[in-house]
């Protein structure tokens, strides 16, 4: 892109800081989590690789796949060979200056526009013009222009402050336009004015008529035009996708003009591709004059040499960076890095957290445009000056061997999480949307200021986004291992503590006695922040010999909404899997790390039974005649369960599988190691039953029951309604089971002879999953563990003091657990040997110090009772197996008051990470 400039300028004439002696990389670099870095040492220049000269300034400049294509001060547009450099086109495109140059997607269309107040529309394959685009008003200049190939329509942004558009799939059912309304015909303002004795100077025979290249003339529609877009002329276009605030994949057009303001323009896609009211991002008043998008975040370049950093995402400025001492007139983005160029000839490369990697003098004068590429293994940045020369230089050098970058210490983890917590991403309440938003953002921009290639990807239905982030090998393919994806999600459960009942603000993480403690840190923001350090420390090592893909949701508390059609629809961009790492649960008790190989599924219904009748007083209206709505809905929960809780529904234990040996002796080995450890738990055979119960059993629950009317014991409530979940195992699927529910309560509700009507809703859902606990995950996952935590003890740590309450509750819990009807262990019983979590806390904080390490213990193989929505879809999807690896003890209290994670659970989880992540892609 080009811009309206001084004369002095254009002409080549130095400005005050056309000199090398830019000064502008002093400072400071921002840092992962915002600490500053000093300034990296500047790399030599990059080399030189070929040289193109012209007679006049290259204004515009763009690459695609085998040519360079530039626009000069002329109006020539010149294409030459990437390959060779041979000059493969020189067309006199326009009767003026050409400005700006645009290649959309597909790479079908050439669009050109200049001062001659015209857009050119280009075939790619034959070089002819296919269409030329002006208006019926003066615009000036055309500055900049933009095509939707989705919406088939072409912005340009003019200066006069306007913004337009045409729809080319219109083309041929509008009338021709007249043709004396072309610009070529109109008074030129001060070429065409009238002379000292009133008479014009004639032009010449070049100047009058459209230029004979042929092609169809379109004249934009005064419908299809908004006036002072910008209060300044209108200097750059972009387009983006996914930035309107519905967070569907809907495009964004994205100006930069001379009031110093960017706007952002949802267009639509069944009106012809109109732009409709914009978002406006405002941070003084110095023109923005170039522009240039990685992902969601903006980079604007502006008259007095800064460079603006917007996340699209929150729309908030994330920094600005004083870049040159001159205009930024041009900025490109590739591989990882900002590449600007200023009016007085300087180049510069910047990282991801804008530390200078190399400046140089590039050209003679200024820098009107460039671009960035890699061709034939070689990257290469393009410049093209004023000095009438385009410019190739090699940056190989430079991108792939940039800076050995700084140890990442567990502080900046902290750090990290602490920032993370902070943002209230509550996904089942609508108010947190936004921080949901901002939340997503700032994990995104982790993973890209480690290096990761990243994207949203949005959801049906307006849930929040995915975090789509991929790590590249640093090999080459034949070395290269296979590719592991990490699942987690940054969602949390709510936190209203308005009983005050935490010790701490739930979303001020704070760090006692060893534990963090906050909404999410266990559950399950900490897990993922501690795989996203790990994968850095192998890419700052350049150890990294696989792809490692996260995809971390938004909507796991409120059943992964959205996650399945996002993940299908957008495979092609995740590629092949191999392994599928996952980190959301607990041990199962405070002492020895797990392992889980299976997960119950689960169903969500609401049963609801409503009369047509209004709320009736029980004295007045009640009898044997009416069918009341809630003793129906009584009567039928009580068909769906016998007298010891099982599950009632005809054919609901049909095909389940019978427990195999191996994973009999499992259960008791978990069972022997927990009452060697704590004898207080009592019986083995007890406690191993009480874990086949909650773990590989199915189960039926009643969650609430809620009934219409004022809540007093008079009233026959006209609707009662009742939420259930059941637990499903392997064998079970969420449709049979869904179905059989369905019939069954329906043929109780027909026996009833019931006056009311009854409605059955399924909501969230869940699949149930059974890992290989002896494939090469789980093996690379123990020995991980193994290396990590090293010997543990096989005595019950003593707590600092005894609690007698707490001991008889757990010799209740023991005889409990020997009757026939189990009554087992909880999390906290199992942790703590305390009921009371308060107790529980203090106990578990006060005995790390007594630990008695005595041999080398293997960690836990265990099954879960709860579930995780995505990581059944997850295996099917990409046909790859799944491991899940818990980080957090079971006294970390999810989804709880004083939720917490021990900060050496923390560390040690990154390292086992980095272990897996490492040793995994070889087995």
């Amino acid at each position: 892109m080009a811009y309206l400039l001084p004369t002095s300028l254009v002409n080549g004439e130095r400005s005050r800081d056309d000199t090398d002696n830019d000064t502008s990389d002093a400072g400071v670099g921002v840092g992962v989590n915002g600490g500053a870095h000093p300034t990296s040492m500047k790399a030599q220049k990059p080399s030189l690789f070929h040289k193109i000269r012209d007679q006049t300034s290259i204004l515009a400049l763009l690459i695609s796949d085998s040519k360079i294509y530039a626009g000069t001060q002329n109006g020539d547009l010149l294409v030459w060979s990437l390959e060779t450099f041979e000059l493969l086109l020189n067309v006199h495109a326009h009767r003026s200056s050409v400005l700006c140059l645009y290649l959309p997607a597909g790479g079908k269309f050439l669009f050109s526009s200049a001062g001659d107040a015209i857009v050119n529309v280009w075939c790619t394959r034959t070089h002819s013009r296919l269409y030329s685009i002006y208006s019926r008003y003066d615009v000036g200049d055309v500055f900049c222009v933009a095509y939707s190939p989705e919406l088939q329509t072409v912005y340009l942004g003019a200066q006069n402050t306007s913004i337009q558009w045409y729809n080319l799939s219109q083309k041929d059912l509008r009338a021709p336009p007249d043709p004396t309304s072309h610009p070529s015909y109109r008074n030129h303002r001060f070429f065409d004015s009238k002379g000292p004795t009133g008479i014009s100077t004639p032009r010449p025979p070049s100047a009058s008529g459209p230029c004979a290249l042929g092609g169809q003339d379109l004249e934009i529609d005064k419908e299809h035009i908004i006036q002072y877009a910008h209060y300044g002329y209108v200097y750059c276009m972009l387009l983006a996708q996914g930035l309107s605030s519905g967070g569907n994949d809907s495009e964004t057009l994205i100006s930069g003009g001379g009031d110093g303001t960017v706007k952002l323009w949802p267009l639509q896609s069944d009106e012809d591709g109109a732009i409709t009211r914009p978002i406006c991002l405002e941070r003084g008043d110095e023109s923005v004059l170039s522009m240039a998008l990685d992902g969601t975040v903006l980079y604007c370049g502006r008259s007095e040499g800064e460079v603006d950093v917007w996340d699209l995402d929150t729309r908030q400025l994330i920094r600005t960076v004083k870049a040159h001492e001159s205009e930024v007139l041009t900025l490109a983005v590739g591989h990882g890095f900002i590449f600007s160029g200023g009016s007085n000839g300087i180049a510069k490369f910047s990282n991801s957290r804008h530390e200078n990697i190399s400046r140089w003098k590039a050209h003679e004068h200024l820098i009107l445009a460039s671009s960035v590429t890699s061709y034939h293994g070689k990257d290469i940045y393009v410049t093209g000056g004023n000095d009438g020369s385009i410019a190739i230089w090699d940056i190989s050098d430079s991108v792939k061997r940039p800076k050995k970058r700084p140890i990442i210490s567990n502080e900046q983890l902290v750090l990290s999480l602490e920032k993370l917590v902070s943002y209230r991403t509550v996904s089942s309440r609508p108010e947190y949307a936004p921080d949901c938003r901002r939340g997503a953002s700032y994990l995104r921009n982790l993973f890209k200021q480690f290096g990761a290639e990243t994207e949203l990807f949005n959801t049906e239905g307006n849930w929040n986004p995915v975090i789509f982030a991929r790590f590249k090998a640093k090999t080459n393919k034949r070395s290269k291992g296979k590719t592991v994806l990490f699942y987690g999600h940054y969602d949390v459960v709510a936190a209203d503590d308005k009983e005050q009942t935490w010790n701490t603000n739930p979303f001020e993480m704070q760090g006692v006695n060893g534990y963090l403690y906050g909404r999410g840190v266990s559950d399950n923001k900490g897990p993922v922040l501690a795989a996203l350090y790990a994968v850095a420390d192998i890419v700052a090592r350049e150890q990294l010999g696989s792809d490692i893909v996260f995809l971390i949701e938004g909507e796991e508390e409120s059943g992964s909404r959205g996650f399945q059609t996002a993940i299908s629809k957008n495979k092609h961009i995740i590629g092949d899997v191999d392994w599928i790492l996952l980190a959301n649960s607990y041990w199962l008790n405070d002492d020895i790390p797990c392992l889980t190989y299976g997960l119950r599924g689960v169903i969500r219904a609401t049963i609801e039974v409503k009369s047509e009748r209004p709320d009736l007083h029980s004295g007045v209206d009640g009898s044997q005649l009416i069918s009341e709505a809630l003793k129906d809905l009584i009567a039928l929960l009580a068909t769906l369960t016998g007298s010891v809780g099982e599950v009632t529904i005809p054919g609901f234990y049909d095909n389940i599988p019978p427990m195999t040996k191996s994973e009999h002796e499992r259960y008791q080995l978990i069972s022997e190691t927990l009452i060697r450890r704590n004898p207080e738990l009592g019986d083995i055979r007890a406690l191993a039953e009480s874990f086949k119960a909650r773990w590989i059993e199915p189960s039926l629950t009643i969650h609430r029951v809620k009934n219409s009317g004022p809540p007093n014991s008079s009233i026959i409530s006209r609707v009662a309604t009742a939420d259930l979940s059941i637990r499903l195992v392997p064998n079970q699927t969420t449709m049979t089971v869904q179905k059989a529910l369905r019939k069954a309560l329906e043929k109780a509700f027909d026996r009833l002879d019931s006056a009311n009507q009854l409605t059955i809703k399924f909501e969230n859902q869940a699949e149930p999953w059974l890992g290989d606990p002896n494939n090469q995950i789980f093996r690379t996952l123990e020995e991980a563990i193994m290396e990590v935590w090293k010997p543990t003890g096989q005595k019950k740590r003593q707590s600092l003091s005894t609690n007698k309450s707490s001991s008889k509750e757990l010799r209740d819990t023991t005889n409990a657990l020997k009757s026939p009807r189990l009554s087992p262990a909880t999390s906290s019983i199992l942790s703590n040997g305390s009921s009371n979590q308060s107790q529980a806390t203090a106990k578990s904080e006060n005995r790390q110090t007594s630990q008695q390490q005595l041999s080398i213990q293997k960690p836990l193989y265990i099954r879960e009772g709860g579930s995780i929505p995505a990581i059944r879809f997850l295996e099917q999807e990409f046909n790859a197996p799944a491991a899940h690896l818990p980080c957090g003890q079971a006294s970390d209290s999810a989804h709880l008051d004083n939720e917490r994670l021990r900060l050496l659970n923390l560390h040690n989880s990154r390292e086992i990470f980095k272990r897996v992540f490492q040793e995994l892609p070889f087995r």
